[in-house]
């Protein structure tokens, strides 16, 4: 695959500039490598083959993913990816090793969201970097849905009352696999929440931000109002906002 492909995705070899447009280029690779590791994990996992050469996972602005060889030019034009990732395959619990191939794709993200980034100024660098934060990083989506999958095979069953997560988080393979924005077309889970309220601040429900609902008054909350994260509400197996456990507490005397 030439450079330009790999610059863009497209072919195109025009690169984003604007905040919007770099944002944009994150969210359509990170949805690529959210596919390989979720939805494609089974191909993505024999593509990785630890005889073969080193390898990297790619994730290309057209929403398309790829287990390929690193770029051959020195220096590359853009930050490559994890080199290698296919040695470590077999030596390794498959969970921890796909957990351990987010985190470093999470770091690629970044690291080429913020190349083309360089020629912005401070407040616009600081505005990406909070678009990009509303979202779960790809390690969080991931180790989620592993953790699920590990409780699923020792107790057989799926135990979806455990917690309410965001429908961004427990929709996104499904998102993903359809190759569109959240914002394109309806979905489901935005019509469900189209009313829904955040308890704390107000705001409206949005599927590019992380949730959690209250299992005592049925309210939902953004996260981030109520200091919970995708990986900490994994542990939490009933949620109790923070009005609830308020109201639980006695009286002084």
């Amino acid at each position: 695959m030439d450079a330009s492909y790999r610059r863009t995705g497209a072919g195109s070899g025009s690169a984003p500039r604007s905040v919007e447009d770099i944002y944009k280029d994150y969210r359509a690779r990170r949805s690529a490598v959210l596919r390989a590791l979720t939805h494609d994990v089974e191909e993505f996992y024999a593509l990785c083959d630890p005889e073969k050469e080193n390898l990297c996972l790619y994730g290309y602005a057209n929403e398309a993913w790829e287990v390929a060889l690193p770029a051959e030019e020195v220096p590359t034009e853009l930050p490559e990816p994890a080199l290698g990732i296919n040695f470590a395959r077999d030596g390794m619990n498959r969970r921890d090793w796909l957990a351990l191939v987010a985190v470093h794709s999470d770091s690629w993200l970044i690291s080429v969201a913020f190349y083309y980034a360089a020629r912005l100024n401070r407040s616009d660098r600081k505005r990406l970097f909070g678009m990009m934060n509303d979202l779960p990083t790809v390690f969080e989506v991931v180790s989620g849905g592993l953790k699920q999958s590990k409780e699923r095979d020792r107790s057989g069953t799926d135990n979806s009352g455990r917690n309410k997560l965001s429908a961004k988080q427990t929709s996104e393979p499904r998102l993903e696999n359809n190759a569109r924005e959240p914002d394109e077309g309806y979905d489901e889970d935005d019509g469900y929440h189209s009313e829904t309220l955040c308890g704390t601040c107000g705001g409206i429900y949005s599927a590019d931000e992380f949730w959690i609902g209250c299992d005592v008054c049925e309210k939902w909350y953004h996260g981030k109002c109520v200091k919970i994260t995708p990986a900490k509400a994994e542990s939490i197996k009933q949620y109790k906002c923070p009005s609830c456990c308020n109201s639980k507490r006695p009286r002084p005397l």
